[in-house]
């Protein structure tokens, strides 16, 4: 018999187990009827729903439950998974549990923290909601699997097909200021090259975001289907805007490379350990970033955004385009600092989005003079000296409250207040079924980095114990 379908004691099955050994050979000794009948009832019990849920799991092995989780899976959206295909009859006592485990990988480290879910079913319903959420954006990485177990919890058998999943978390929304974009910015000339047929257009079936007018009524009444009418020398207007996402910062390089990069790196400067400060500012910048693409492309479907990381490079013109593009930065981790060539000049802003752990980055706005540069960068709200953005007209006012206690502990106050805070609580991991590792929590100290630009938005973000 495969060890799979041998049962499995629970920790109160274990206990139930061990006393009543330890009363039936005390009851043995002391030749004590009342103790020696109820040691063996206890034993007949536990005999009885063992043998019950191993004949039972075995039948169930071909089990194949639904799991279905939200798409896309947004990190604190309350979003529960659907359970489905459960209607297989049950043996009286027992119950269906489906239970989800794997590791989680927050704004995608390399170093995971270990997940768990679970919920029942209850007797005579074949669906059920499983609680499956985190706290932040990421990858998850786990399995998910039925088990049978007694309603008194001292067996848990697995049965059904064990599925295993990749799931991508996007960041929990974040709305900020929107940026003023110049419709011209960027703007250039899209000409279609003219078709060698003779025709002057051609047809093709309707697709979603096809213009209305475009539609041929005739043709489309014959054959009960619209059909859209495209002419092949098309010239249209469009702008491109180019953003950078510039994702550098500590890296984790994981078990395999740790003694290869400590040996390369001795004498050198310390690096940066990656801690869950700086994994909740570079999901901030995802956010901001998402929040920038999707309001901008509702706003004016023309827009094409050239958007440039670490990772990689995309091409984002239509809504399909910016829900691949959300789905791999849901992924996307740290990069290590490297090196630029300076950014090519172009006609249009550049937007960039990054991290004070990008202490690359006045250097890169430097390279991009004069170019206009706009930057959103999030910072870690620890300074008391940099509580607020930098602006002008309320840096001295606001300079001049602070100087005693009180004081400070009202700047605090009004602080944690500001929409611009974004705020981590650890206690919300264990919450969610997540286990944080310690070397998150006991990080490199992240400092606050001051860029100069054409139009800077800091945004703060803060963790929370």
């Amino acid at each position: 018999m495969s060890l799979r379908f041998q049962p499995v004691f629970m920790p109160a099955g274990a206990a139930a187990l061990i006393i009543a050994l330890v009363i039936l050979i005390r009851s043995l000794i002391a030749r004590n009827s009342y103790e020696i009948l109820l040691s063996c009832i206890a034993l007949l019990l536990l005999f009885v729903l063992g043998i019950t849920g191993i004949w039972k799991s075995r039948k169930l092995k071909s089990m194949e439950s639904g799991w279905k989780p939200p798409f896309p899976m947004t990190a604190n959206a309350g979003e529960d998974s659907l359970i489905s295909r459960l209607e297989e009859r049950l043996p009286l006592f027992f119950r269906l549990h489906f239970v989800v485990r794997g590791r989680f990988y927050p704004a995608g480290s390399l170093k995971g923290c270990p997940v768990f879910a679970e919920t029942s079913v209850s007797r005579g319903k074949s669906t059920a909601r499983l609680s499956f959420d985190f706290p932040m954006s990421g990858v998850f990485q786990g399995e998910g699997f039925c088990t049978l177990r007694d309603i008194f919890g001292f067996f848990s058998f697995t049965c059904g097909v064990t599925q295993s999943r990749t799931i991508k978390v996007r960041s929990s929304p974040c709305f900020g200021k929107n940026y003023h974009i110049n419709p011209q910015s960027g703007a250039e000339d899209r000409r279609n090259k003219t078709s060698s047929n003779e025709e002057r257009y051609y047809m093709r079936e309707y697709t979603p975001g096809d213009r209305f007018r475009d539609i041929n009524w005739k043709s489309s009444e014959k054959i009960d289907t619209f059909i859209t009418r495209i002419s092949p020398d098309n010239q249209e207007k469009v702008s491109r805007i180019e953003v950078y996402f510039r994702n550098y910062g500590p890296v984790d390089t994981g078990n395999r490379e740790r003694g290869r990069k400590q040996r390369e790196n001795r004498g050198r400067k310390k690096r940066q350990k990656v801690s869950l400060e700086a994994l909740w500012l570079l999901d901030r910048a995802k956010a901001r970033l998402s929040y920038f693409l999707r309001s901008l492309m509702e706003q004016h479907s023309s827009y094409v955004f050239h958007v440039r990381a670490a990772g990689g490079s995309w091409e984002i013109e239509d809504s399909e385009d910016l829900d691949a593009f959300l789905e791999e930065l849901a992924g996307l981790s740290f990069s290590s600092a490297q090196n630029e060539i300076a950014v090519q000049q172009g006609a249009g802003d550049l937007y960039v989005f990054s991290t004070a752990c990008d202490i690359g980055l006045p250097g890169f706005l430097v390279a991009c003079n004069p170019r206009p540069v706009s930057v959103c960068l999030i910072q870690p709200g620890i300074s008391t000296a940099n509580l607020y953005p930098r602006e002008p007209s309320q840096t001295i006012e606001k300079k001049q409250t602070i100087g005693s206690f009180g004081s400070w502990l009202k700047k605090i106050f009004i602080y944690s207040n500001e929409k611009n805070l974004e705020i981590l609580s650890v206690k919300d991991f264990p919450a969610k079924g997540c286990i944080p590792s310690l070397r998150w929590l006991f990080g490199s100290k992240i400092n606050q980095l001051g860029v100069h630009a054409n139009r800077v938005e800091n945004i703060y973000a803060e963790v929370k114990f």
